[in-house]
């Protein structure tokens, strides 16, 4: 928490505000992936997953959450994303990562097939106890267009400490590279425009050690 205690005077400012979030998009540019995926069968959504959830437990300011009304950083967090069932409505998966990368896309998979075959509304937290809730990120993917913004319905904005993230179609295949429209959405007490800044970074370099560490197999 030392990190924390030298911004508690923007967090305590911030916290005031009735709406205290932060949304920025942006376009994010990567090592394209697509490849490296296609030729050992793994699933690009998850791959992709995999390296934004890994990415993103190197900053602080991504991991600080409010827990009965005190400043807390988690150590971990659930995987979870949305997913669209059979009758074209949205639900949610939730699994335990893994650290590796086959083990983390396998449980990934799974838990999207089963949010994907429910037609009940599952895994929205509710059967989490107040503290385990806050282990959480919020992902979506809206595959579909070239997404601009994003707003994410909120409950309570004042008390909305969760980061909500997005990312919309894929750019078509152009040599090394791809970009995709990406969103960012956080408490601004804990996070500002610079932060996002080094998710990005931090997700693109983790894109590429992921595909260095698995080259030759």
């Amino acid at each position: 928490m030392k990190n924390f205690e030298l911004r508690r005077d923007r967090y305590e400012a911030f916290r005031q505000f009735d709406n205290p979030l932060l949304n920025i998009s942006l376009t994010l540019e990567l090592p394209d992936f697509r490849p490296f995926c296609k030729q050992r069968e793994l699933p690009p959504f998850h791959f992709f997953l995999y390296c934004v959830l890994s990415a993103i437990e190197t900053i602080d300011n991504f991991m600080y959450r409010i827990h009965e009304d005190e400043v807390i950083k988690i150590d971990d967090f659930i995987g979870s994303f949305t997913v669209l069932n059979a009758d074209n409505n949205l639900n949610f998966a939730r699994f335990a990562r893994s650290a590796d990368l086959r083990e983390f896309i396998a449980r990934s998979v799974r838990a999207g097939r089963e949010a994907s075959a429910s037609r009940a509304l599952i895994n929205t937290s509710a059967d989490l106890m107040p503290r385990q809730a806050r282990d959480n990120i919020y992902i979506t993917c809206m595959p579909w267009f070239d997404m601009r913004a994003i707003e994410h319905p909120v409950f309570c904005h004042r008390n909305s400490d969760i980061p909500s993230l997005a990312w919309g179609k894929f750019s078509a295949a152009a040599g090394e590279t791809m970009t995709m429209p990406f969103s960012v959405q956080a408490h601004h007490g804990f996070v500002d425009g610079y932060h996002v800044h080094l998710l990005a970074q931090a997700i693109a370099k983790r894109v590429a050690q992921v595909m260095d560490a698995h080259a030759v197999t």
